[in-house]
C-alpha cells in the first residue's frame, strides 16, 4: 500500500502498485467503492502479465484520504487524479474506470489527453441520474443519519467497501453524479482522440447513449452473465475484452 499527494493541501491518493515492464494500467473504482477488491484480481490476472499496474482509491474512498475542503465533483476528482499521476511521473497511461469512476476518467482523459493513451469504461455515467440516497438530505442529516441508512440498504458486498467511505464524501460524490454532474460529459467521451472501449454488462439495460456511442465508433464490449459489476461477475469474459484491447 502506497500513498502519493493528489491536491494542493496534500490530501493523498492510496493505491496498491503490481510492478511490470509493460504498459501502464491505471484501475479506478465507482462510488462508495475502493480498486483492490473490484480490479485485483483483473490486474493480476496472467492475461495482463507484464503490465505496471497501479489501483487507485479515489479520494474520500478506500484507503485514501478523506479531506472535507474537498468538494468531491467530478472535474475536482480528474484533477486529483491528474496530480496523482504527475507526482508519479507516469504518462501514456490506460486508465480502466467503473461506474462513477468512468466519469472521472472521462474527464481526466479530456483535460489531460496527455496522460491518458487508451480509456476503458465500465458501465460509465454519462448523463445525470436520480440519488435517491442523498436526496431527501442536507449534507449534515446525511452524516447523522443517512449514511446509516444507505449501509443498511446497499446489499452484503456493496457494504464491504461502502462503510470505509467518507459520509461527507459520499453525500457529495451521489449529488456529483445527480444535480452536480458535468452537463457536457456525454459530448466529451464522445470527442475524446484516444482509443476507446466501453464494456458493458449483458444483464444491464441499454445504455441512454447508445446510439450515440456506436455513431461515434466507440467499440461496446458486452458481458455475458454480467451486470454492474461486469469484473465480479464474469472474471473470464471481462480480462478477455480488456486483453484484446489493450497493447502487447
Amino acid at each position: 500500500m502506497k500513498h502519493a499527494p493528489a491536491t494542493q493541501g496534500g490530501a493523498r491518493m492510496g493505491y496498491v502498485e503490481l510492478p511490470g515492464d509493460g504498459p501502464v494500467l491505471v484501475f479506478i473504482h465507482g462510488l462508495g467503492s475502493s480498486s483492490l477488491p473490484y480490479f485485483t484480481p483483473v490486474a493480476a490476472d496472467p492475461a495482463l502479465a507484464g503490465a505496471r499496474s497501479l489501483l487507485v482509491d479515489l479520494l474520500g474512498f478506500g484507503i485514501s484520504d478523506r479531506p472535507h475542503d474537498f468538494g468531491y465533483t467530478i472535474p475536482e476528482q480528474a484533477r486529483a487524479v491528474a496530480t496523482f499521476l504527475d507526482k508519479l511521473n507516469i504518462a501514456g497511461a490506460h486508465v480502466v474506470a467503473h461506474s462513477m469512476g468512468g466519469s472521472i476518467a472521462i474527464h481526466l482523459a479530456s483535460e489531460r489527453t496527455d496522460l491518458v493513451a487508451g480509456l476503458v469504461t465500465v458501465e460509465p455515467n454519462l448523463l445525470p441520474s436520480r440519488r435517491p440516497r442523498v436526496e431527501p438530505y442536507t449534507e449534515e442529516t446525511f452524516v447523522t443519519k443517512g449514511f446509516a441508512r444507505a449501509l443498511a440498504t446497499c446489499g452484503e458486498a456493496w457494504v464491504a467497501t461502502m462503510r470505509l467511505a467518507d459520509p461527507v464524501a459520499l453525500f457529495r460524490a451521489e449529488n456529483a453524479l445527480g444535480r452536480n454532474m458535468p452537463a457536457d460529459l456525454a459530448e466529451r467521451y464522445l470527442r475524446l482522440p484516444m482509443p476507446r472501449l466501453m464494456i458493458r454488462g449483458a444483464l444491464t439495460a441499454c445504455h441512454p447513449c447508445e446510439e450515440e456511442i456506436a455513431a461515434a465508433g466507440i467499440p461496446v464490449a458486452t458481458i455475458p452473465d454480467a451486470g454492474h459489476n461486469t469484473m465480479l461477475d464474469n472474471h473470464a469474459a471481462f480480462v478477455s475484452a480488456l486483453a484484446a484491447f489493450l497493447p502487447r
